[in-house]
């Protein structure tokens, strides 16, 4: 084979391993219910008996109220501290970004969990301030607002990020022509940071009717019915229904197409670009005697999205037992004790974890790395299917990715197959985190630009010897970033885990679930607080090291 085909044909069957092949299986077997007795007969039969299934109303409704509420309630948060940061000097600014940060790193299940310890009957908010706040925390409503603590940071960074770089310039010119303060800010700089929103509010929703571990958590005790936790259902009951299952999926992608095509919709025509003469740079305005008050705001915002959730995941790890309260008589060390014994399962699924997180960031990173190269430097043939492939997961649920892989490897025909084994787990984790070096990549490609490349091949050097001896050095500290990235995230990944883990292995993630499920909720926690360290630690690392770059 001519070496200037291998990096792409090796690219190609790579993507289509990962992707195309748990997607199509999906599609299959909800088109054709009998795909298992290998017959084609009956197509589009599961789809009529899900919509006239007397639970899909709830199941859909739940989730499209789920979705809108988070969405809705990121963007009453977001906005204006996204606004405030982005046009104002805000005192200790950089301190409120890495504050906000921590809950969008801090993993979902592991926030709903920490917030049953806190807010159930009998929890530390009871124990400290006397209120009860179980049946708030049990109903639709305490599923948004913990949902919508762990996502607002997406749509405070958009904002403010995109407030920052147009600045207040033009609607001062606005307010010198006569315009009130408010009236400029709704026609001058909002419409400017209109997509950056419209696109914030899109991946919110699209991340809570994603989520499984909340709805979990939180909404089989309060009657709460969402796709996610129907299509785990369907494979976790007797009798397994893969039709069902792999219907609802295809449901749950299409919502979340529909969502995008509706921010396209809202955002169409209404992009808005200033022209002036020479560059400015965008000049924050003190916030005067207002100060003190949104520093208040940002403070009750922080301790609520990230104090609150840590101490009480914190408080559990190191409690003796729930009922002994918050008293040093009660404080102990002997959950994290147990972590790491050596007849325990807590240092196996720790190794587990973090063996799987590193092979992923592994080949992930080399996908993303040749799949960002073949399209944007080279522009080989079929670039635009390479670049689909490499993107698409970005708008996967990791239960459609889990459902996919147990539908395409669960198969008498193969003769050997990865179900059923820790590789299972790894083609899941790579499915799902490989936009994150494709899109860092592709962006660093794109600033470095032709020009070093292309001297290289005058001079002789192979596709490949540019890759390896240009691009690569100079795309390297975007490409680590990610990886690092996607370690932190695969670390932690729960839904697939849940799904696909084989009888004897568990990841830190299963530890955590199962160890709630049998009620060691302290060893649960003290593993929970390793993992947070971790992945925290992990991921601030990535995120300056690309700040950096």
């Amino acid at each position: 084979m001519n070496k200037n085909t291998l990096l792409p044909v090796f690219t190609g069957g790579a993507l289509l391993l990962l992707v195309a092949v748990p997607v199509t299986f999906v599609l299959l077997q909800a088109l054709f219910p009998h795909l298992d007795a290998g017959s084609f007969s009956s197509p589009f039969s599961a789809f009529v008996r899900l919509f006239t299934d007397a639970q899909f109303p709830t199941l859909l409704g739940g989730t499209v109220k789920l979705g809108l509420g988070v969405a809705l309630c990121s963007a009453l948060i977001g906005i204006p501290l996204g606004t405030l940061r982005g046009l104002f000097v805000l005192p200790y600014a950089r301190v409120w970004d890495a504050l906000f940060l921590i809950p969008f790193l801090f993993p979902p299940y592991l926030a709903a969990l920490s917030w049953m310890l806190a807010l159930q009957s009998r929890g530390y908010v009871q124990q400290l301030l006397g209120i009860d706040l179980n049946n708030f925390l049990f109903s639709l409503s305490g599923m948004v607002f913990v949902m919508a603590l762990n996502v607002f940071p997406v749509v405070y960074f958009a904002v403010s990020r995109s407030m920052a770089a147009s600045g207040s310039r033009l609607a001062d010119v606005a307010r010198v022509h006569g315009a009130k303060p408010w009236r400029a800010f709704i026609r001058v700089t909002l419409p400017l940071a209109l997509p950056s929103m419209a696109s914030s509010l899109l991946l919110a929703f699209t991340l809570a009717i994603e989520e499984y571990g909340v709805p979990a958590a939180l909404g089989t005790r309060s009657g709460i019915d969402v796709l996610t936790t129907g299509i785990e259902q369907r494979l976790a009951d007797w009798p397994i229904d893969m039709p069902a299952a792999a219907g609802l999926s295809v449901i749950l992608v299409a919502i979340a197409c529909c969502a995008y095509c509706v921010q396209r919709a809202i955002i169409g025509g209404k992009n808005v670009e200033t022209t002036s003469g020479k560059p400015t740079d965008a000049v924050p305005k003190s916030l005067g005697r207002w100060r003190y008050i949104v520093i208040a705001l940002f403070v009750m915002v922080a301790t609520v999205a990230a104090v609150l959730p840590l101490a009480s995941m914190l408080a559990t790890a190191f409690t003796r037992t729930l009922s002994g309260g918050l008293s040093m008589g009660n404080f102990t060390l002997r959950h994290f004790e147990a972590l790491f014994d050596v007849q325990g399962d807590a240092l196996g699924a720790l190794g587990t974890s973090l063996s799987l997180a590193l092979f992923t960031a592994l080949i992930v990173g080399v996908v993303g790395l040749l799949a960002a190269w073949l399209v944007v430097a080279q522009r080989v043939r079929f670039a635009s299917c390479i670049d689909a492939l490499s993107l698409f997961p970005a708008a996967l649920p990791g239960i459609v990715v889990g459902v996919g892989l147990i539908l395409a490897w669960n198969r008498s025909f193969w003769p050997m197959t990865p179900y059923n084994t820790w590789a299972i787990l790894l083609l899941a984790y790579c499915c799902l985190l490989l936009p994150y070096p494709v899109r860092y990549v592709s962006a660093a490609i794109r600033q470095i630009g032709e020009n070093l490349e292309a001297a290289a091949r005058v001079h002789g050097a192979s596709a490949a010897q540019g890759l390896r001896l240009i691009m690569l050095p100079l795309v390297w500290p975007s490409l680590l970033a990610a990886m690092l990235m996607v370690f932190a995230v695969a670390s932690r990944e729960l839904v697939t885990s849940l799904l696909l883990a084989p009888a004897g292995v568990q990841t830190v993630s299963v530890f955590v679930w199962r160890q709630f499920e049998q009620g060691s909720v302290g060893d649960g926690m003290a593993m929970a607080s390793l993992a947070v360290l971790l992945t925290l630690s992990v991921m601030l690392f990535a995120v300056r090291l690309q700040n950096r770059q």
